[in-house]
């Protein structure tokens, strides 16, 4: 039996060194760590559309580029493939549907209890730059 992988898209957006990242509602899987923003890719939709559409519901703001993925891993224990987009944003980000947001650069985000795959990406990254 095959499982069908869910496309789900994150945003990197950067402040200069530092990246905004969202705690995740306490009902939610993954419950109360923190992400990069984003969500599932609806029928059709490409990474653009997608991230375009979640951040505007999520956060508010209005996109202006997406970038080519950084970063891709299947989530543990489910179908989900998330990509790391790079994203530019006008606006000021607000949290609709997360409980908290915060800008952090790669050395603080190590204090945040981040996401599986999100630790992984952020592992990616390394700490040198």
């Amino acid at each position: 039996m095959t499982t069908i992988q869910q496309r789900v898209v994150a945003a990197v957006i950067r402040d200069g060194d530092r990246f905004l990242i969202c705690q995740r509602p306490a009902h939610r899987r993954h419950g109360c760590l923190w992400e990069f923003p984003g969500g599932k890719c609806e029928a059709g939709e490409t990474d653009a559309q997608a991230i375009t559409r979640e951040l505007a519901e999520e956060l508010g703001v209005e996109v202006s580029a997406v970038g080519d993925a950084l970063f891709a891993a299947s989530d543990p224990d489910s179908s989900f493939v998330i990509a790391f987009l790079p994203v530019d944003i006008r606006g000021e980000p607000v949290c609709i549907e997360h409980a908290a947001l915060a800008w952090a650069s790669r050395h603080e985000m190590t204090a945040y209890e981040l996401a599986p795959s999100d630790a992984r990406f952020l592992n990616s990254l390394g700490l040198d730059e």
